[in-house]
């Protein structure tokens, strides 16, 4: 999904109207500050308790005297903490105007991280940061990393207006500047941990930083769980097949009697379990599904499973598929019991699961001893197994299969009607 020209070219050209372009609502009124205060993520990112209440009352405070709205634009002279949203989002589509001075260093912040990069190319001063390749590229990305510079070369002249456009999945981002794609689909990193990703919310804030500049036209549209898995799965899906027909379990083995297949969907039966699972041998692979969950789902995915045994001790691993809320519901958990971890080994981050009852998409990488998770556009697991201290693991348990470099893929059912669907495999062996 390179690009989208023609509903860049409808929005651009419903951003000439009165009202936002259908299902866009608008940030800016064109008149005053409502909807926006004084934000800078860099001066409370080490304070904690009355230090950090007293900056941010501070910069909410003098936010007017830096920002000012007139004639359908906002404006700053440079000065200031950023213009921020009240509101926080998640998956959004962003669109925009800028028009900046020259020689001018801008940005807009995703979730209050930064940044999409906003510049003049011809600043001479930043070359040695690589200005002269554009703007609209996640510029604060480590160096070498997708999207840490534009594709292409796209600015108008400072003076001129420019229309930015931003797709933001998950962690994932894709930017067109003036109808051209500066960023594919890139994993914004998040700057404060490098680490971590990335909040699930936060504010949109359009940077300051030194020079004048100007805003309109600011509109964004909220985009749903089922549209967001599709736009994820459109990408990088070349080389996956599935293995599921949607019918019957034709391929499969084990305990598949524990299972039933429901709208297309495999559904582990409620009082059931069992590890039915993928009946081809795989060593370097590559797995994408959907799944859903009630509320305390416990399920798994089995990796290098041996055919017997129980999968999350004799296989590979055990990766969680867990009720993000599971405490809440059925009681206290090991970290290394979450969604996405392997299971008593290595925990994964959390709180990027969908609500209870809409589907979630998730890609796992296990190529050799490292196994990577991706649940729903963010990396929440990247992990060695290799270098795992078994004498740290959950309750010091053997793993006699932990180090196996080859095996079946398939669930590990416990009890709950968890689902799963459009199940792929992509074999990296000859890769």
């Amino acid at each position: 999904m390179r690009s989208l020209p023609p509903l860049l070219a409808l929005v651009a050209s419903s951003l000439l109207a009165a009202d936002a372009p259908a299902g866009f609502t608008p940030l800016f009124n064109g008149q005053n500050l409502a909807g926006w205060h004084g934000y800078n993520p860099h001066l409370v990112a080490k304070l904690t308790g009355d230090k950090k209440d007293a900056m941010l009352a501070k910069m909410r405070e003098e936010f007017p005297q830096h920002w000012s709205a007139k004639d359908g634009e906002l404006f700053n002279p440079g000065t200031g903490a950023y213009a921020t949203t009240d509101k926080d989002y998640g998956d959004i589509e962003l669109v925009l105007e800028y028009n900046m001075a020259p020689l001018g260093d801008s940005g807009v912040y995703l979730r209050a991280c930064p940044q999409v990069q906003i510049w003049d190319p011809a600043n001479p001063k930043e070359v040695k940061n690589d200005a002269q390749l554009g703007s609209g590229s996640l510029w604060n990305n480590s160096k070498g990393a997708p999207g840490k510079n534009a594709l292409v070369l796209a600015d108008k002249p400072p003076g001129e207006w420019n229309t930015l456009r931003v797709l933001m999945v998950g962690a994932r981002v894709s930017v067109w500047l003036n109808g051209k794609q500066t960023v594919d689909h890139a994993i914004l990193e998040n700057y404060y941990d490098r680490k971590a990703s990335i909040p699930a919310k936060g504010p949109i804030c359009l940077q300051t930083h030194g020079a004048p500049i100007r805003w309109r036209n600011i509109v964004v549209r909220e985009i749903s769980g089922t549209e967001a898995n599709q736009i994820l799965a459109a990408h990088g899906n070349a080389g996956f097949k599935s293995i599921f027909n949607g019918k019957d379990f034709t391929g499969w083995a084990g305990p598949t009697e524990n299972f039933e297949v429901v709208e297309s969907a495999i559904r582990c039966k409620t009082g059931k379990g069992g590890t039915p699972y993928y009946n081809q041998d795989l060593t370097d692979f590559a797995n994408r599904l959907e799944f859903k969950l009630p509320s305390g789902g416990n399920n798994g995915l089995a990796i290098h499973y041996p055919g017997k045994g129980n999968t999350a001790y004799d296989g590979m691993c055990e990766l969680q598929v867990l009720d993000d809320n599971y405490e809440k519901v059925k009681g206290k958990i090991d970290p290394r019991q979450v969604h996405g971890s392997a299971y008593g080994m290595v925990a994964a981050q959390r709180g990027y699961q969908r609500p209870i009852g809409e589907w979630n998409f998730q890609e796992t990488t296990v190529v050799g001893s490292t196994i990577k998770v991706e649940l729903n556009g963010y990396i929440i697991l990247d992990t060695d197994l290799s270098t795992v201290d078994m004498a740290t693991v959950m309750a010091k348990s053997p793993h006699p299969g932990k180090d196996r470099k080859n095996g079946f893929f398939g669930f590990a059912g416990h009890n709950d009607a968890a689902e799963f669907r459009n199940i792929e495999i992509k074999d990296l062996a000859s890769k």
